[in-house]
């Protein structure tokens, strides 16, 4: 899952010490914390239940991609989020993280169902996982706290099934 595609310029790496700077630095930009909310204290390391990986574009910190796997047979599945350096959003590079991200969650975790929740009104994220492959479910309504704890606001609930069902394991 380390490896870059000899083409691209991205590449996913396990979450490594020293990758707390640049990841707050990026959480921390207006376009990232109006979905994600302000860092929670122990970020990057604050979700011991998620696998985390930092994104890399040309070497530097770009953002970081999760998965969280329910393990139970009769329910399982895995769900994704993320985020982007802002400043390389609309380039390809978050539809690259999260198609690699499903092809490690199916053909080596052994998952059929892939799930994501992005707020309703994120339509850059909701076009960018429909490239991948998610299509929606349905409205999660007032599912999700405002930015800065006021309100609440509506997610996109979307999956990807993936054609050759669920392994047995």
């Amino acid at each position: 899952m380390t490896a870059s595609r000899p083409e691209s310029r991205l590449e996913l790496r396990p979450l490594a010490p020293g990758d707390e700077e640049e990841l707050l630095l990026i959480h921390r930009t207006p376009e990232v914390a109006r979905w994600w909310d302000r860092p929670e204290e122990g970020f990057p390391w604050d979700e011991p239940d998620s696998t985390r990986f930092t994104i890399l574009v040309d070497g530097r910190v770009a953002g970081l991609i999760q998965y969280w796997e329910e393990r139970e047979p009769r329910y399982r599945h895995a769900g994704i989020d993320l985020f982007l350096d802002p400043g390389l959003h609309g380039r390809g590079f978050g539809t690259e993280a999260v198609g690699r991200v499903v092809d490690h969650l199916i053909s080596e975790r052994g998952h059929h169902r892939i799930t994501i929740d992005p707020a309703l009104g994120n339509t850059a994220a909701i076009r960018c996982y429909e490239k991948v492959g998610f299509r929606p479910v349905g409205v999660m309504r007032l599912a999700e706290r405002d930015s800065g704890g006021q309100g609440w606001h509506d997610c996109l609930l979307m999956e990807l099934v993936s054609a050759g069902g669920p392994r047995r394991d």
